[in-house]
Protein backbone atom coordinates (compact mmCIF):
# COMPACT_ATOMS: atom_id res chain seq x y z
CA UNK A 1 0.00 0.00 0.00
CA UNK A 2 1.09 3.51 -0.99
CA UNK A 3 2.43 5.48 2.33
CA UNK A 4 -0.26 7.73 2.96
CA UNK A 5 -0.45 11.34 4.66
CA UNK A 6 -2.55 12.18 7.75
CA UNK A 7 -5.08 13.48 6.08
CA UNK A 8 -5.47 10.91 3.44
CA UNK A 9 -5.92 8.11 5.83
CA UNK A 10 -8.64 9.96 7.65
CA UNK A 11 -10.30 10.77 4.24
CA UNK A 12 -9.83 6.74 3.50
CA UNK A 13 -10.96 5.45 7.28
CA UNK A 14 -14.36 7.60 7.12
CA UNK A 15 -14.82 6.91 3.31
CA UNK A 16 -12.59 4.15 2.27
CA UNK A 17 -14.92 1.40 2.06
CA UNK A 18 -17.90 3.27 1.03
CA UNK A 19 -15.90 4.37 -2.32
CA UNK A 20 -14.41 1.23 -3.03
CA UNK A 21 -18.16 -0.72 -2.59
CA UNK A 22 -18.94 1.71 -5.58
CA UNK A 23 -15.88 1.81 -7.47
CA UNK A 24 -16.55 -1.90 -7.82
CA UNK A 25 -20.08 -1.61 -8.50
CA UNK A 26 -19.16 0.49 -11.54
CA UNK A 27 -17.08 -2.05 -12.36
CA UNK A 28 -13.61 -0.18 -11.46
CA UNK A 29 -11.27 -2.68 -9.14
CA UNK A 30 -8.71 0.26 -7.05
CA UNK A 31 -5.19 -1.30 -6.78
CA UNK A 32 -5.54 -0.48 -2.72
CA UNK A 33 -9.21 -1.33 -1.66
CA UNK A 34 -8.37 0.10 1.91
CA UNK A 35 -7.29 2.87 0.80
CA UNK A 36 -8.64 4.00 -2.73
CA UNK A 37 -8.26 7.57 -2.10
CA UNK A 38 -4.46 8.61 -2.98
CA UNK A 39 -3.08 11.34 -1.30
CA UNK A 40 -3.14 13.77 -4.45
CA UNK A 41 -6.80 13.43 -4.76
CA UNK A 42 -6.76 14.10 -0.99
CA UNK A 43 -4.77 17.34 -1.48
CA UNK A 44 -7.18 18.21 -3.93
CA UNK A 45 -10.45 17.95 -1.79
CA UNK A 46 -8.72 19.94 0.71
CA UNK A 47 -7.33 22.79 -1.69
CA UNK A 48 -11.15 22.56 -2.42
CA UNK A 49 -12.37 23.04 0.91
CA UNK A 50 -10.53 25.36 1.86
CA UNK A 51 -11.12 27.63 -0.84
CA UNK A 52 -14.37 27.29 -0.98
CA UNK A 53 -14.63 28.54 3.23
CA UNK A 54 -12.66 31.44 2.08
CA UNK A 55 -15.00 32.16 -0.82
CA UNK A 56 -18.01 32.52 1.82
CA UNK A 57 -15.23 34.93 4.14
CA UNK A 58 -14.71 36.90 1.80
CA UNK A 59 -18.67 36.97 0.43
CA UNK A 60 -19.62 37.57 4.24
CA UNK A 61 -17.62 40.30 4.58
CA UNK A 62 -17.88 42.24 0.84
CA UNK A 63 -17.79 45.82 1.72
CA UNK A 64 -17.61 49.07 -0.74
CA UNK A 65 -16.81 51.68 2.55
CA UNK A 66 -14.53 49.32 4.14
CA UNK A 67 -12.92 46.79 2.28
CA UNK A 68 -10.45 44.48 4.44
CA UNK A 69 -7.42 43.02 3.41
CA UNK A 70 -8.94 39.85 1.82
CA UNK A 71 -11.30 41.93 -0.38
CA UNK A 72 -8.28 43.96 -1.27
CA UNK A 73 -6.03 40.57 -2.33
CA UNK A 74 -9.01 39.07 -4.36
CA UNK A 75 -10.06 42.06 -6.01
CA UNK A 76 -6.38 42.79 -6.75
CA UNK A 77 -6.04 39.11 -8.52
CA UNK A 78 -9.29 39.44 -10.49
CA UNK A 79 -8.50 42.57 -11.80
CA UNK A 80 -4.75 41.36 -12.89
CA UNK A 81 -6.82 38.18 -14.72
CA UNK A 82 -9.06 40.50 -16.28
CA UNK A 83 -6.91 42.99 -17.68
CA UNK A 84 -4.74 40.25 -19.04
CA UNK A 85 -7.54 38.88 -20.65
CA UNK A 86 -8.76 42.39 -21.93
CA UNK A 87 -5.36 42.63 -23.66
CA UNK A 88 -5.03 39.08 -24.93
CA UNK A 89 -8.48 38.62 -25.80
CA UNK A 90 -10.44 41.48 -26.48
CA UNK A 91 -13.03 43.59 -24.91
CA UNK A 92 -15.38 41.09 -24.27
CA UNK A 93 -13.19 38.75 -22.22
CA UNK A 94 -15.12 39.48 -18.98
CA UNK A 95 -17.01 36.32 -19.13
CA UNK A 96 -14.06 34.46 -19.36
CA UNK A 97 -12.72 36.06 -15.82
CA UNK A 98 -14.61 33.90 -13.49
CA UNK A 99 -13.46 29.98 -14.93
CA UNK A 100 -9.86 31.67 -15.51
CA UNK A 101 -9.98 33.35 -11.87
CA UNK A 102 -11.03 29.67 -10.42
CA UNK A 103 -8.45 27.99 -12.51
CA UNK A 104 -5.70 30.23 -11.40
CA UNK A 105 -6.54 29.96 -7.29
CA UNK A 106 -6.95 25.92 -7.31
CA UNK A 107 -3.49 25.79 -9.30
CA UNK A 108 -1.68 27.84 -6.72
CA UNK A 109 -3.08 26.46 -3.70
CA UNK A 110 -2.44 23.10 -5.12
CA UNK A 111 1.07 24.37 -5.56
CA UNK A 112 1.74 25.95 -2.15
CA UNK A 113 0.37 23.25 0.03
CA UNK A 114 3.37 21.52 -0.51
CA UNK A 115 5.17 23.85 1.45
CA UNK A 116 3.15 23.00 4.54
CA UNK A 117 5.10 19.93 6.88
CA UNK A 118 2.57 16.75 6.47
CA UNK A 119 0.79 17.78 2.62
CA UNK A 120 2.45 17.76 -0.70
CA UNK A 121 1.90 19.08 -3.88
CA UNK A 122 -1.04 17.28 -5.57
CA UNK A 123 0.27 19.18 -8.93
CA UNK A 124 3.88 16.94 -8.53
CA UNK A 125 2.00 14.20 -9.46
CA UNK A 126 0.97 14.18 -13.08
CA UNK A 127 -2.85 12.98 -13.11
CA UNK A 128 -3.65 16.16 -11.86
CA UNK A 129 -1.86 18.58 -13.67
CA UNK A 130 -3.54 16.54 -16.68
CA UNK A 131 -7.18 16.87 -14.99
CA UNK A 132 -6.29 21.17 -15.33
CA UNK A 133 -5.32 20.92 -18.98
CA UNK A 134 -8.47 18.91 -20.41
CA UNK A 135 -10.74 21.41 -18.43
CA UNK A 136 -9.15 24.08 -19.73
CA UNK A 137 -9.22 22.29 -23.26
CA UNK A 138 -12.54 21.42 -23.35
CA UNK A 139 -13.39 25.28 -21.76
CA UNK A 140 -11.79 27.10 -24.65
CA UNK A 141 -13.57 24.35 -27.22
CA UNK A 142 -16.50 25.24 -25.90
CA UNK A 143 -16.02 28.42 -26.08
CA UNK A 144 -15.37 28.80 -29.38
CA UNK A 145 -18.70 26.63 -30.40
CA UNK A 146 -20.72 29.48 -28.03
CA UNK A 147 -19.39 31.82 -29.78
CA UNK A 148 -19.35 31.05 -33.12
CA UNK A 149 -21.53 27.87 -33.76
CA UNK A 150 -20.51 25.69 -36.16
CA UNK A 151 -18.26 28.11 -38.01
CA UNK A 152 -15.83 27.11 -35.14
CA UNK A 153 -14.81 24.12 -36.92
CA UNK A 154 -13.43 26.01 -39.92
CA UNK A 155 -10.55 27.31 -37.26
CA UNK A 156 -9.25 23.67 -38.21
CA UNK A 157 -9.22 24.34 -42.07
CA UNK A 158 -7.23 27.06 -42.59
CA UNK A 159 -7.64 30.27 -44.36
CA UNK A 160 -7.47 28.21 -47.10
CA UNK A 161 -10.03 25.60 -48.45
CA UNK A 162 -7.30 23.68 -50.99
CA UNK A 163 -5.16 23.24 -48.03
CA UNK A 164 -7.81 22.39 -45.88
CA UNK A 165 -7.03 18.52 -45.98
CA UNK A 166 -3.49 19.37 -44.80
CA UNK A 167 -4.45 21.74 -42.07
CA UNK A 168 -7.24 20.11 -40.21
CA UNK A 169 -4.67 16.76 -39.25
CA UNK A 170 -2.22 19.71 -37.94
CA UNK A 171 -4.58 21.80 -36.50
CA UNK A 172 -5.96 18.11 -34.51
CA UNK A 173 -2.65 17.61 -33.23
CA UNK A 174 -1.32 20.71 -32.42
CA UNK A 175 -4.55 21.14 -30.08
CA UNK A 176 -4.78 18.11 -28.79
CA UNK A 177 -0.49 19.02 -27.94
CA UNK A 178 -1.49 21.92 -26.04
CA UNK A 179 -2.59 19.20 -23.54
CA UNK A 180 0.37 17.94 -23.15
CA UNK A 181 2.51 20.95 -22.91
CA UNK A 182 0.36 22.07 -20.36
CA UNK A 183 0.43 18.96 -18.20
CA UNK A 184 4.35 18.44 -18.24
CA UNK A 185 5.06 21.73 -18.05
CA UNK A 186 3.43 22.10 -14.92
CA UNK A 187 3.90 18.64 -13.54
CA UNK A 188 7.37 18.65 -14.45
CA UNK A 189 8.38 22.05 -12.39
CA UNK A 190 6.36 21.43 -9.43
CA UNK A 191 7.70 17.71 -8.94
CA UNK A 192 11.50 18.43 -9.41
CA UNK A 193 11.22 21.40 -7.12
CA UNK A 194 9.77 18.94 -4.43
CA UNK A 195 12.30 16.71 -4.99
CA UNK A 196 15.13 19.10 -4.97
CA UNK A 197 13.77 20.34 -1.29
CA UNK A 198 13.15 17.50 0.08
CA UNK A 199 16.48 16.02 -0.84
CA UNK A 200 18.12 19.69 0.61
CA UNK A 201 15.84 19.40 4.10
CA UNK A 202 18.00 15.95 4.23
CA UNK A 203 21.05 16.30 3.64
CA UNK A 204 20.80 20.37 5.62
CA UNK A 205 17.96 20.62 7.73
CA UNK A 206 18.48 23.96 8.99
CA UNK A 207 19.36 27.20 7.02
CA UNK A 208 19.94 26.24 3.11
CA UNK A 209 16.79 24.36 3.01
CA UNK A 210 14.86 27.87 3.29
CA UNK A 211 16.12 29.53 0.14
CA UNK A 212 14.94 26.39 -1.72
CA UNK A 213 11.52 26.94 -0.23
CA UNK A 214 11.69 30.83 -1.41
CA UNK A 215 12.51 29.16 -5.08
CA UNK A 216 9.91 26.77 -4.26
CA UNK A 217 7.48 29.25 -3.76
CA UNK A 218 8.39 31.84 -7.26
CA UNK A 219 7.85 28.22 -8.96
CA UNK A 220 4.49 27.69 -7.56
CA UNK A 221 3.24 31.72 -8.57
CA UNK A 222 5.65 31.36 -11.61
CA UNK A 223 3.87 28.19 -13.08
CA UNK A 224 0.17 28.94 -12.16
CA UNK A 225 0.93 32.72 -14.16
CA UNK A 226 1.99 30.47 -17.47
CA UNK A 227 -1.08 28.07 -17.06
CA UNK A 228 -3.52 30.89 -16.97
CA UNK A 229 -1.79 32.57 -19.80
CA UNK A 230 -1.66 30.27 -22.27
CA UNK A 231 -5.13 28.91 -21.25
CA UNK A 232 -6.47 32.92 -21.95
CA UNK A 233 -4.16 32.46 -24.95
CA UNK A 234 -5.95 29.39 -26.60
CA UNK A 235 -8.93 31.39 -25.73
CA UNK A 236 -7.92 34.51 -27.44
CA UNK A 237 -7.88 32.26 -30.56
CA UNK A 238 -10.50 29.92 -30.14
CA UNK A 239 -12.77 32.99 -29.68
CA UNK A 240 -11.42 35.35 -31.69
CA UNK A 241 -13.67 37.50 -34.45
CA UNK A 242 -12.14 36.89 -37.60
CA UNK A 243 -12.61 32.70 -37.33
Amino acid sequence: MHEQLWFTAILNHLFGPALTGLLEKLGIHPHFPQAPISNSAAMEILVCFFLIVVFFIVRAGLSVDRPGALQHTFEGLVGFIEQQSQEIIGPHSEGYTPFLVALALFILFCNLIGLIPGFESPTAVPIVPLGCAIVAFFYYQAQGFKHAGIKYLAHFAGPMPLLAPLMIPIELISHLARVLSLTIRLFANMFAGDMVTLVFFSLVPIGIPIFFLGLHLGVSFLQTYIFVLLTTVYLAGAVAEEH
